[in-house]
């Protein structure tokens, strides 16, 4: 089927793209992060996060505005927080010697996303609750509604700046910041152009298998777009640097329920996502975030073991996704 190889090739590409522009940003990010003295939390959780998070975020834009497929990007966004929680943790456990993490990123980072989390999953029933048109199927976002989560992830930010004023400036380090400002942009810039090409594969597989644009968002968009998460937290654990790779994750994730999504339907006016396709995906999400905050607290480390666990169960979340796309079970109605 040359359209479908067409596809695939595409989806691979636009990959390709967005792993080289996460490279440009990472090393930036790290640079600047370095030359204005920030934490080592606040720079995984932050300034990584919304940097390696800048896929996800232009996937509901080009999904929205250039597509109109707002459940495109949201599916984008749900199956990317799955992946992060699960796939990259594991990857960078496995790559590095140990994966330690922290009292204060399972009692600050982790369970603000949790919030996080919480706060999505109660915009989406007040879109199907109150909203008129919103109804037990379907979930009509509004402005108003998407500022509630725009506002919490204001509040996660000022938590951090809190820690970053308390911190003591390193100015050990050279930087050409108008320089690294340069590559921090170009390197934004080619992930959005990878980020393009990955949406129209997505969209091309829908209408390949005759299936909702949400699947794929859910698996192929979600994982095509966490790539810079995955690149810059495996890094940071092959150098040993556990906080960041982990914060990376949370932050990333918070980023993106908090921000991306309020955004898509900003720019939309008003958005319309399955409620009844929601319900479930937001349930294995919190599901993996439970899994996530529980192997992670106990000894403060992950280990091979649990990170092949975290793999497993993700292959059983795609599996699960397979399985209703082709019709074999019916779990999630309207998918």
């Amino acid at each position: 089927m040359p359209g479908l190889l067409g596809t695939l090739v595409l989806a691979v590409v636009a990959t390709l793209v967005i792993w080289k522009g996460s490279g440009y940003f990472e090393q930036a990010a790290e640079r600047l992060s370095k030359h204005y003295g920030l934490p080592v939390a606040v720079h995984g959780a932050i300034v990584v996060a919304i940097g390696s998070s800048f896929p996800e975020i232009s996937s509901i834009v080009i999904s929205t505005v250039v597509h109109g497929e707002f459940s495109l990007g949201v599916g984008a966004i749900v199956g990317s927080a799955i992946f992060n929680l699960l796939v990259i943790p594991a990857l960078s456990a496995l790559s590095s010697e140990e994966l330690e993490a922290t009292r204060d990123l399972i009692h600050k980072d982790a369970q603000f996303y949790v919030i996080s989390v919480l706060v999505l999953f109660i915009t989406f029933a007040l879109g199907a609750t109150y909203v008129p048109g919103g109804t037990n199927r379907a979930a009509i976002l509004t402005p108003p509604l998407a500022l509630i989560s725009l506002a919490t992830y204001g509040i996660y930010v000022f938590l951090h700046q809190q820690d970053a004023s308390e911190h003591v400036t390193d100015d050990s380090l050279d930087v050409r910041p108008a320089r690294e400002w340069g590559v921090l942009v170009v390197g934004l810039l080619v992930i959005a152009v990878g980020v393009e090409g990955i949406v129209r594969a997505a969209l091309s597989l829908g209408a390949i298998f005759d299936t909702p644009s949400f699947l794929w968002g859910l698996t192929v968009i979600a994982a095509g777009t966490s790539l810079p998460d995955a690149f810059v937290s495996v890094r940071a654990a092959q150098n040993d640097d556990s906080v960041t790779s982990l914060t990376n994750v949370l932050g990333s994730n918070t980023f993106n329920l908090l921000v991306a999504i309020p955004v898509g339907v900003l720019l939309a006016g008003s958005a319309t996502i399955n409620f009844l396709a929601a319900i479930p995906t937001m349930g294995f999400l919190a599901f993996a975030t439970l899994v996530f905050i529980v192997f992670t607290r106990t000894h403060l480390e992950l280990t091979d073991r649990e990170a092949y666990g975290f793999l497993g169960l993700y292959g059983l979340f795609l599996l699960w996704m397979i399985l209703e796309s082709m019709d074999v079970i019916e779990t999630v109605q309207g998918i």
